[in-house]
């Protein structure tokens, strides 16, 4: 993986700190990591709608929620119509799975996270104040959810849920996973995407050693992981921004493309759309 071509596709006005992606036929669906709202791009008519994750009666901010106060959503999967938004787990009030059905924009009641997410703390060996789940990928009734390593003990690994989402039972396995440094700060996990048998992940370099706080950003990098074996593949820098999302855009014979999005950790809010080529 040392040829890859990554141009800024599009800009979308009105949406900051964009955390996840998800495309689906000709529209994008956006995590914030700030906001109680997932938003839909239509690629061919450049038309942006969101749609509000929160209960009758709330009247707090929706967007550029206070860092106190936010879900943190940092991850989108899609099973069948139904999109969840995964919080991060980073603290206490960020254990919520938003639900909503992609076909009605009817937003389902949410998941409360907490006790698979303690699960997982316990069955992993990683204590709150390094969990922060970054990326989510499903595949029918298995679920992968990766592990961010910003935390004091840079734990990275991958998370393998086997059950029902609408249960909150799952079969967990974890492989913690070695990834490479950037300028002599470690990558860690933010966001992944299933192709064939791979997961294609991206992760940062984040000079913080807080999950709950940001830091100067080294780089990014893609890399490959065989799920059958848990095991990274390749890796390759892509630049020096802090790139949180990826999608599956389109593939041909010898290239694969994706979609990526960045989080600049500042008050803008235009999320860079960019898109990657890599030879397969």
């Amino acid at each position: 993986m040392q040829k890859f071509q990554l141009e800024l596709l599009f800009r979308i006005i009105g949406i900051g700190s964009a955390s996840g992606l998800l495309f689906n036929g000709d529209s994008l669906f956006i995590a914030s990591d700030d906001s109680h709202i997932v938003y839909e791009y239509h690629i061919d008519d450049q038309a942006l709608n969101k749609t509000a994750l929160v209960a009758n009666g709330y009247t707090g901010p929706l967007e550029r929620v206070p860092k106190i106060d936010k879900a943190d959503y940092e991850a989108l999967a899609l099973h069948g119509k139904d999109l969840y938004l995964f919080g991060s787990g980073s603290t206490e009030n960020r254990n919520t799975i938003a639900h909503i059905n992609i076909e009605t924009n009817e937003v389902l009641p949410h998941l409360d996270a907490t006790d698979l997410y303690l699960a997982m703390q316990s069955f992993g060996e990683i204590t709150p104040e390094n969990f922060n789940i970054e990326a989510a990928v499903n595949d029918g009734t298995t679920w992968y959810l990766l592990q961010r390593g910003n935390g004091p003990s840079a734990q990275n690994g991958i998370f393998t849920l086997d059950g029902t989402i609408s249960d909150m039972f799952f079969q967990i396995i974890y492989n913690p996973i070695a990834l490479p440094k950037i300028q002599g700060v470690q990558a860690g996990f933010t966001d992944a995407v299933k192709v064939g048998n791979k997961l294609y992940f991206l992760a940062a370099a984040e000079a913080s050693n807080a999950v709950y706080t940001d830091g100067e950003i080294k780089g990014s990098l893609i890399g490959t992981i065989d799920i059958e074996t848990m095991t990274v593949e390749k890796t390759q820098i892509i630049g020096q921004s802090k790139f949180e999302g990826i999608t599956l855009y389109e593939q041909t014979n010898k290239t694969i493309s994706f979609l990526l999005c960045e989080d600049n950790d500042d008050t803008t809010t235009t999320a860079n759309i960019y898109k990657l080529i890599i030879d397969k």
